[in-house]
């Protein structure tokens, strides 16, 4: 059966498992369908050992810190994703509740009713507090997306992603970016904060001349399913010119599956494909693109 006449909702096969161990920098095992076993098992049966579990409300980086206390290759980011910082302050500004279906998760709380700054500093507070735990590795996925957040979010937005910020400096953690139609505010905003020694852009959508730019400042970039899309070309002019010491791969799972599966539920299990399709743009074999990925993710996260 070719993928396109499988059933939109059915899972992917099992790719051809890697020779080298890799890790998913990036991944949403909450929003997969299958228990949390199910899934690290199917991932390491092609060579996906570790992942890191992201959350994005203080619902889900709760989950995502109690995830990381309990395996040993799951390792949790937490945060409030910017779509969740409007909601917060004003309830549902300029936008949708629904989930953007590519480039990250969102609130599962959907609109609320705004709390005011008051609301988003407690909110930051847990997501400090959480920060603390040794098993928790990164901020974030914090950030700017214009994307759905209409103009009367982005005050709140770029408050929230300062703060993240902050905190992550303060943990020592690495922090980890979702940027979304937002390239230059989010730069800017590194710079005027100063951004932590650690700094990771996930799902990575910038185009060469940014990437030259991130690599400049030492940003690691993590490269999702995007990369194997036709319409990528860009995104792969950025990967052949970002230093290899620097990229990461992730799925920004269930979200961004690879070609040719565009369009079905993504999960771990399938870094296999993305991996391959970026060391042919390196130019270099898969194990050499895969050693340098697993190497580059423990270091970025500091496990």
């Amino acid at each position: 059966m070719s993928p396109s006449s499988a059933s939109k909702d059915a899972p992917p096969p099992l790719p051809e498992p890697l020779r080298v161990a890799v890790a998913d920098s990036h991944t949403h095992l909450d929003m997969q369908s299958g228990t949390v076993e199910e899934g690290l098992a199917k991932a390491a049966s092609v060579g996906v050992t570790t992942v890191v579990q992201v959350g994005c409300d203080v619902k889900g980086s709760r989950w995502a810190a109690a995830t990381a206390a309990r395996y040993d290759n799951v390792h949790a980011a937490v945060a409030l994703h910017p779509n969740e910082a409007p909601r917060i302050v004003h309830g549902d500004p300029g936008g949708t509740s629904q989930p953007p279906g590519a480039g990250g998760g969102w609130s599962r709380q959907g609109a609320r009713t705004g709390g005011g700054d008051a609301a988003l500093d407690e909110a930051l507070a847990e997501i400090e507090a959480l920060a603390a735990l040794g098993h928790v590795k990164a901020v974030g996925e914090t950030g700017l997306d214009y994307f759905r957040t209409g103009p009367e979010g982005m005050a709140a937005q770029e408050r929230s992603f300062r703060a993240h910020i902050e905190i992550a400096k303060r943990q020592g953690k690495a922090l980890v970016i979702h940027d979304r139609d937002a390239h230059a505010d989010v730069l800017r905003v590194l710079r005027e904060e100063g951004a932590p020694e650690r700094t990771v852009f996930h799902c990575y959508s910038g185009d060469a001349d940014m990437a030259r730019e991130c690599a400049a400042a030492g940003y690691y970039m993590s490269f999702a399913g995007t990369v194997t899309f036709k319409n990528a070309a860009p995104l792969r002019e950025a990967l052949a010119v970002a230093p290899l010491e620097l990229v990461l791969v992730e799925t920004d799972a269930p979200y961004l599956t690879p070609a040719p599966y565009r369009g079905r539920p993504n999960a771990p299990y399938l870094i296999p494909l993305t991996v391959r399709a970026m060391a042919a743009v390196r130019g270099i074999d898969e194990d050499a693109m895969a050693t340098a990925l697993a190497a580059n993710t423990a270091r970025a996260f500091d496990y």
